[in-house]
């Protein structure tokens, strides 16, 4: 089971392929405020409608100065399927390898409905300008988790 992130803790540094394909790294937001958040899988109702109120309150996100990058076990393939389906507009990075989620302690063993099994945690981290962690919310609901956010960010 891999440790869970603590606020103050260094965000893990990461380079998965997005949709396309291309790098993208946590540095690459330095300076800026970074939503990062775990889902287990593409093109399911609750990774989807979690994935659409990303993208629907992205502007207010962005203009509040914080990027938003979704990591899955997805395949590049998969993501770019999952983006033009449901046209959305957030960065989703693919880690098949599961070392960036369980770097973030978005990987082990869960609840799914009432049995113990191992798998991707819905998780949210924020990552401040610095790098450092501002908050590591773990066990988050897909539906209502951005609304959430947003007003416990006072957005």
């Amino acid at each position: 089971m891999s440790e869970r992130l603590q606020p103050g803790d260094t965000a893990p540094a990461f380079t998965l392929p997005d949709a396309d394909g291309k790098p993208v790294s946590l540095a690459d937001h330095a300076g800026r405020k970074v939503v990062v958040y775990f889902y287990p899988a593409a093109l399911t109702p609750g990774c989807t409608k979690q994935a659409c109120d990303f993208t629907d309150n992205l502007n207010l996100l962005a203009d509040s100065g914080y990027d938003v990058i979704g990591v899955s076990p997805d395949k590049p393939e998969k993501l770019a399927r999952f983006r033009e389906k449901e046209g959305l507009r957030i960065t989703l990075v693919s880690d098949p390898e599961k070392k960036v989620l369980e770097a973030y302690g978005a990987f082990g063993e869960k609840k799914l409905y009432g049995k113990t099994v191992t798998g991707v945690i819905r998780s949210t981290v924020i990552v401040d300008e610095e790098g450092k962690v501002e908050r590591a919310l773990y066990n988050v609901r897909a539906t209502g988790h951005v609304a959430k956010l947003i007003k416990d960010l006072a957005l």
